[in-house]
């Protein structure tokens, strides 16, 4: 009689846990699938980015007047440099380049059709890309006011 006990409690010991299991291995999954989600850092909405052209580090090609530097990334720019000291006495500063952009931070853009758009900047500024030398130097070149401004690509950027 005791054997038959022994039998039936571990008999029903196994059953109750192969029902606990059959319900804890979805949950198990789907409380992973969700901490897997919420942990990834997925940002929605607006996928546009730079043309691969464009990235890189940029610097200018004739710092006589305005000097700065662009370093362009998937989604984002830094300019550095063009600031209002650089503008000459008695002239015009809707010459300079990146005029009213915030400078030394990166700030989320994007280029589409020949145009830099650049947070919290409404309009886009239009820029051509042009090649050069023997090496293929690349040039980015702007128009700020009635002055063009020319930015070449560092070296160390050219694959």
């Amino acid at each position: 009689m005791v054997y038959y006990y022994v039998a039936y409690a571990t008999a029903r010991k196994e059953r109750v846990m192969k029902s606990k299991l059959r319900y804890c291995i979805p949950a198990l999954i789907v409380i992973s699938a969700v901490l897997f989600v919420v942990s990834c850092d997925l940002e929605t909405g607006n996928y546009k980015s730079f043309d691969y052209n464009l990235w890189g580090t940029w610097v200018s090609n004739d710092p006589s007047r305005y000097s700065g530097k662009l370093v362009i990334g998937f989604d984002t720019i830094k300019i550095t440099g063009y600031t209002e000291s650089q503008t000459p006495l008695l002239g015009n500063d809707s010459e300079r380049p990146f005029k009213g952009i915030l400078k030394g931070v990166f700030l989320k853009g994007y280029s589409e059709e020949g145009r830099i758009y650049i947070e919290n900047n409404g309009e886009g500024i239009p820029y051509e890309i042009k090649t050069a030398g023997t090496q293929q130097q690349k040039f980015l070149y702007f128009k700020f006011g009635n002055r063009n401004e020319i930015l070449q690509k560092s070296l160390e950027d050219t694959p």
